[in-house]
């Protein structure tokens, strides 16, 4: 049984960490801006703004930016603001247990999947894959309309897409688990990797040449994981190759998988980068094109 956070509600205030890659305090103004204007107060973590090389900050700054924010009574939802590396550095020292007293509403997606994961996995606390606050004002601000229908709603969100295309149709229903495939590759073997079984998989990625993207799928094909998932949902694949021939290389990976697989879905790194809840049934339909959550991700 799933954890939902509380819903969000305007005037609640809303935390920024940087858990993974150093972020600038200009890349981050008009996310800022954005939320206070729809009546959301946000306060960055004391360390969001540092820098290591190429993490934000020392490992013991990031988990305790991130403890204190989950301990913070005054802070309803968790944004991160931007990926880049550094989550699975925290992973074996984060306090689960701190984390399951205080459930709330955690954001991100790329490098923050593995904390999305891990977090859903170890606490069976909800979590959000979407945008980060560097990109929250992206696609016009429809990433942020998005994100704020799913977490303000009391009613389960639906999406059709237009221009997805099945490559085996049929119907699924199951819990929604996925992200960035380099993440979810890097979590095979460990403790905080939810179970496929019986899982709605989507997956997205950004650079990696095209038989990279051949690896990891078929390294997830020879764990095991694949089979236990009712379907698959490929989500933006952005400078990965030539769109024809990445398409043409999943259908060859996938196409025989006895569930249903479509492509074309807006999640990533793309310029549409819309919200999905990690551990809340849906049902997926290739012939419709829709994924439609069966209950809120949100507790009232």
């Amino acid at each position: 049984m799933s954890l939902k956070p509380f819903r969000l509600k305007q005037g609640d205030r809303i935390g920024v960490l940087a858990p993974a890659g150093p972020v600038e305090q200009e890349e981050l103004r008009a996310g800022v801006e954005a939320l206070e204007f729809l009546g959301f107060p946000v306060v960055l973590s004391p360390h969001a703004l540092c820098r290591e090389g190429y993490l934000a900050g020392k490992d013991e700054l990031r988990l305790h930016d991130l403890h204190t924010m989950f301990q913070d009574e005054k802070v309803k939802a968790i944004l991160c603001a931007r990926g880049g590396y550094g989550v699975l550095r925290l992973l074996d020292s984060l306090d689960f247990e701190l984390i399951r007293r205080h459930p709330k509403i955690l954001v991100g997606y790329s490098d923050i999947t593995a904390l999305l994961l891990a977090v859903y996995k170890k606490t069976r606390v909800v979590t959000v894959h979407g945008p980060v606050l560097r990109d929250l004002v992206k696609n016009r601000g429809e990433n942020l309309k998005s994100l704020m229908r799913l977490l303000t709603s009391r009613e389960p969100a639906a999406w059709r897409f237009e221009g997805a295309r099945a490559l085996r149709e049929g119907t699924a229903e199951g819990k929604l688990v996925g992200g960035n495939l380099s993440l979810l590759t890097r979590l095979l073997g460990t403790p905080f990797m939810p179970s496929p079984k019986g899982a709605l998989l989507f997956i997205e990625e950004k650079g990696e040449p095209l038989y990279r993207i051949d690896r990891m799928l078929t390294h997830l094909r020879l764990s095991g994981f694949l089979a236990g998932c009712v379907g698959v949902m490929i989500g933006a694949l952005i400078d990965c190759d030539e769109p024809a021939a990445v398409e043409a290389m999943i259908e060859e990976r996938l196409g025989d998988l006895n569930v249903p697989v479509m492509t074309g879905i807006p999640v990533g790194h793309g310029e549409e980068n819309i919200a999905l809840p990690i551990g809340v049934k849906a049902v997926f339909d290739t012939n419709r094109r829709t994924l439609a959550l069966k209950e809120p991700c949100v507790r009232a």
